[in-house]
């Protein structure tokens, strides 16, 4: 399995596109920018067939120390739960298929 970062996805957009790397950069740290901020804030964002992103909270708890088998207590805290879209779930099931999917929606955003 292959590491992706973020500057393969903006070369690679860049490229799709033909616009220059350091627009793709500002715009695509722009949307993961806003999306951290409204996840702060709680909201819960919703991308068709990508998945959803929401706000869960954790209750408190006790834990143990594995290596020294203490009790410890963890502290109530939020986490970010992500629900997989229907198109991506298809991707994931038949990878094939989905690389069919998204490369057909590609050429169709072309116009």
């Amino acid at each position: 399995m292959a590491t992706v970062t973020k500057k393969d996805l903006i070369d690679r957009i860049a490229t799709d596109l033909g616009q220059k790397r350091t627009v793709v950069k500002r715009t695509l740290q722009k949307f993961l920018d806003h999306v951290i901020l409204e996840l702060g804030q709680g909201n819960r964002l919703e991308f068709r067939d990508f998945g959803v992103f929401e706000i869960k909270s954790r209750k408190p708890r006790t834990a143990q120390n594995p290596k020294t088998l203490e009790r410890v207590d963890v502290p109530a805290r939020k986490v970010v739960k992500f629900k997989v879209g229907r198109m991506m779930q298809r991707c994931l099931e038949d990878p094939e298929k989905g690389r069919q999917m998204v490369s057909s929606r590609l050429e169709d955003s072309d116009d």
